[in-house]
């Protein structure tokens, strides 16, 4: 099921995109391959692609050590281990014990335009994007016609082209979910040295918007088969109705019915919710598993980085645990464990009364006082390098994960639907949604309900999406994040947690970047 993303390694040590990190995004990768002799077949499309789907999960060209961003250590610089850290170790879910550049900011919410890991997150998303952008210019149907890629093939890479767009409009989501008004670059923008115009970020939820919607029709339809660890149409859905969900926040208007409009899509396509909560993050979950959408895929031999599952695991527990217990006999890096918000939110925090409890508790005390000790505070034991079965993957070196990451799961789209029928939207009802939110607690073992409110909803959030890069937008939602309504602890930089600033629900855009780009304003407050 992961060849897909073994093609794209294959491809990158065959072709050699040798990429620097520009800011000038309208700045195609460079390769010693001419574009029309890397693009003069089918295969030559599939590799292309491939390379896209690849930077999610990959830092560099040529393994764990190199990246394909500048300015940060390669390392940190894979996606989803950015995206996390950025969601989740400024939140009441977690905190970071080590004092690598950039990390201590999150948890005393204190981050300056300067911060490292910022810098690589906006990077990495324009870097993205930046390949997204080659891939839809070299295929358009003119391109196509060109290059005499015709009938079923020009129809696949069509279907390939649409993909790309998706990953596009996606790493576009991150930006304005994070960052609010990046610089804006298509296709269609001029090629040569030129600064990138800054977007908007109502301007840049409009042109998401287009964009999923236009290609609704071009991808394939969902849960087809070969499809594993690519967008589809459901893909396509779920993003939308997580955005819709955050529409006021990102617009000023609230699309509440749209969320619960494309979350039916999502749950009408077939999906199901895995019967086992913990086999969702296990090493085998890319195997029969019917509910999740689109996850970025690793492999412990073919995907060796630092970043993505294998970070979630090996720095969410330590070698005092027997990391072997976790499928990572030679990992265990100790560095984030839970702030005491999370275990108390599950009330039984043993996993008896929830299966969805996962905490390594021997040696720990719950509550956190002491920044710079693992085990002031509960270690997080969800995701695991074990399969199912409880054997342990192939990996080089006993730390490297081959658990894939979900970026959409149907147990998110049921609160979605939850959530947005308590907020007002129209088409859904009470009682489904009721049954949805339901559903998610059956499943973990946990007693049904017979009512749910909001305060319900962001507590079960807490429970069905933790460590998963969620909790800072959910917060932000919910209007928790900012001010002093809600306090966890070291919020603010103080042990008891104290008020935050509001215009701290955006992160700053990166100092060298509004440096160099006379076109970009800083967010407010930076």
């Amino acid at each position: 099921m992961k060849n897909y993303l073994k093609k794209s390694l294959l491809m990158i040590s065959i072709t050699g995109f040798l990429v620097s990190c520009e800011k000038n995004l309208n700045r195609y990768p460079i390769n010693t391959t001419t574009n029309n002799q890397a693009f003069s077949s089918l295969q030559g499309y599939t590799e292309g692609l491939a390379k896209v789907y690849g930077s999610f999960a990959t830092t560099g060209s040529s393994g764990s050590g190199t990246g394909d961003i500048a300015g940060i250590d390669p390392g940190t610089s894979d996606f989803i281990r950015l995206y996390w850290n950025a969601q989740e170790l400024p939140t009441d879910e977690g905190l970071c014990v080590w004092n690598d550049p950039g990390l201590p900011d999150f948890h005393n919410n204190n981050w300056t335009s300067n911060n490292v890991i910022l810098l690589g997150l906006y990077d990495r998303s324009l870097y993205q994007i930046t390949l997204a952008n080659q891939f839809i210019n070299e295929s358009s149907d003119a391109n196509l016609a060109s290059r005499n890629i015709t009938g079923n093939d020009a129809t696949t890479v069509r279907y390939y082209r649409a993909e790309a767009r998706f990953l596009r409009a996606y790493q576009y989501w991150v930006l304005m979910d994070m960052f609010g008004n990046p610089p804006f670059v298509t296709e269609a923008s001029p090629i040569g040295k030129t600064f990138p115009p800054q977007i908007s970020r109502a301007k840049l939820f409009d042109y998401i918007e287009s964009e999923l919607k236009a290609i609704d029709p071009l991808l394939v339809k969902p849960r087809q088969a070969g499809m594993y660890g690519r967008a589809d149409e459901a893909a396509d859905w779920a993003l939308l109705a997580r955005m819709y969900l955050n529409a006021q926040v990102y617009t000023g208007t609230a699309r509440y019915t749209d969320a619960i409009t494309y979350a039916n899509k999502v749950i009408q396509a077939g999906y199901t919710l895995m019967p086992v909560y913990k086999n969702l993050f296990m090493a085998d979950n890319n195997v029969n598993n019917p509910e999740v959408i689109l996850p970025i895929q690793y492999d412990g031999v073919n995907t060796q980085n630092y970043g993505g599952t294998t970070f979630i695991i090996n720095s969410s527990i330590s070698t005092a645990m027997g990391p072997g217990n976790f499928g990572v006999p030679n990992g265990g890096w100790a560095g984030n464990h839970s702030l005491q918000v999370l275990p108390k939110i599950f009330g039984d925090y043993t996993g008896v009364s929830d299966k969805r409890a996962m905490f390594y508790t021997n040696g720990a005390t719950e509550n956190t006082t002491d920044q710079s000790t693992f085990t002031s505070g509960f270690a997080v034991t969800k995701w695991s390098n074990l399969t199912s079965t409880g054997t342990t993957p192939a990996s080089a070196g006993g730390v490297y994960a081959s658990t894939d990451f979900p970026l959409f799961r149907l147990g998110e789209i049921y609160l979605i639907y939850s959530e947005a029928v308590l907020r007002g939207g129209a088409g859904g009802d009470a009682g489904t949604a009721l049954q949805y939110f339901n559903a998610l607690r059956t499943r973990a073992q946990a007693a049904t309900v017979g009512s749910i409110a909001l305060s319900d909803i962001i507590n079960e959030r807490a429970k069905e999406m933790y460590w998963e890069a969620t909790r800072r937008t959910d917060l932000i939602r919910f209007g928790m994040f900012t001010g002093g309504s809600y306090l966890w602890p070291f919020k603010g930089g103080v042990q008891a947690g104290t008020a935050i600033a509001d215009y701290r629900a955006l992160y700053p855009l990166p100092s060298t970047d509004v440096t160099a780009n006379p076109n970009l304003k800083q967010n407010t407050g930076y």
